[in-house]
């Protein structure tokens, strides 16, 4: 059976992602969008959601795309109205309004599928796998990006709640936290924040495993100038390195090639939220939200000069 969604919020994200994954799921049928600058295309597109809503009875599903500050108001109305809810990560601006989108969801016994779609990823549970049992001697993690290459002139990225350089962060901390059992804990951080915005742009990141002699260790920066970086590299004691890459699509373990998989991470968040509408369950994963909650709790402040926030025109 397929299932009628209506999704809310047309930004970069659900462009480039959502809107391809839809039309190609067997699963699901988008019937109607809410964006506040509103749109064009095969669907109506309404510039509340809640007008959406209204119009659209047979709305199954809503996926939230919009900023993290609106998704709390979209998901506890779209989930009262009795509809399915799938959230773009990060689900929302603090772990308290996560846990009250999950309770919500519960009592009114909808589906909640919270995304971190770097965790599907070909390379990232044959990584879990094989660490499964050993002790860790060391791991790095850089994850480095031009936010101008994703979020060109958006403010709200930079304001408090936008999450600044952790709004690309979080996918490298779900990798972490997917792929380590126990998940590391935070230390000590260093952010710097330019002094024209109030979120950091960069960071430095101590984690422990217990052991705080293994050196457990994250870089993190939205204004790299290059190719995206986005890397976990593990070291065992016994010896082995195992790397993944390219935001975990590719696994190497001692130098040689393990895994070379697609980026199809949104097709199989589609195929997962099918199964999940299917069996009533839920995904309310908040560790990668406690990392970053963790991080500015722990962080030192380091004022660096402004960061520029759009191309040249």
């Amino acid at each position: 059976m397929v299932l009628a969604i209506g999704l809310v919020g047309l930004g970069q994200i659900a462009q480039k992602q959502h809107l391809p994954a839809i039309a190609a799921s067997l699963d699901f049928e988008l019937v109607a969008a809410a964006s506040h600058d509103g749109g064009a295309g095969a669907v109506p597109v309404y510039r509340d959601h809640r007008a959406m809503l209204a119009a659209h009875p047979e709305i199954a599903a809503v996926i939230i795309c919009t900023p993290p500050r609106a998704r709390r108001e979209v998901a506890i109305d779209a989930l009262m109205a009795g509809k399915h809810v799938m959230l773009e990560k990060p689900p929302a601006v603090t772990l308290g309004e996560f846990a009250h989108i999950a309770a919500v969801a519960a009592r009114h016994q909808r589906v909640l599928h919270a995304t971190w779609h770097s965790q599907y990823n070909a390379a990232v549970m044959r990584m879990r796998d094989l660490l499964a049992g050993q002790e860790i001697a060391a791991m790095h993690m850089d994850w480095k990006e031009n936010f101008l290459d994703f979020h060109p002139g958006q403010r709200w990225v930079w304001e408090a709640g936008g999450f600044g350089v952790f709004d690309m962060a979080i996918n490298g901390l779900s990798v972490m936290s997917a792929i380590f059992d126990p998940v590391p804990f935070v230390l000590a951080a260093e952010l710097r924040v330019p002094d024209n915005v109030a979120m950091p742009v960069a960071a430095e990141v101590q984690f422990g495993l217990g052991d705080d002699t293994a050196p457990i260790t994250a870089s993190f920066d939205w204004d790299w100038v290059g190719p995206p970086k986005r890397e976990v590299t593990v070291t065992t004691k016994s010896g082995s390195v195992l790397k993944l890459s390219e935001s975990g699509r590719r696994l190497s373990v001692d130098g040689n090639l393990l895994v070379d998989g697609e980026r199809d991470e949104y097709a199989k968040i589609y195929c997962h939220f099918a199964t999940l509408v299917q069996t009533g369950a839920s995904t309310v994963d908040s560790v990668p939200l406690q990392l970053v909650a963790d991080i500015l709790l722990q962080g030192k402040t380091i004022h660096i000069g402004p960061v520029r926030l759009s191309n040249p025109a």
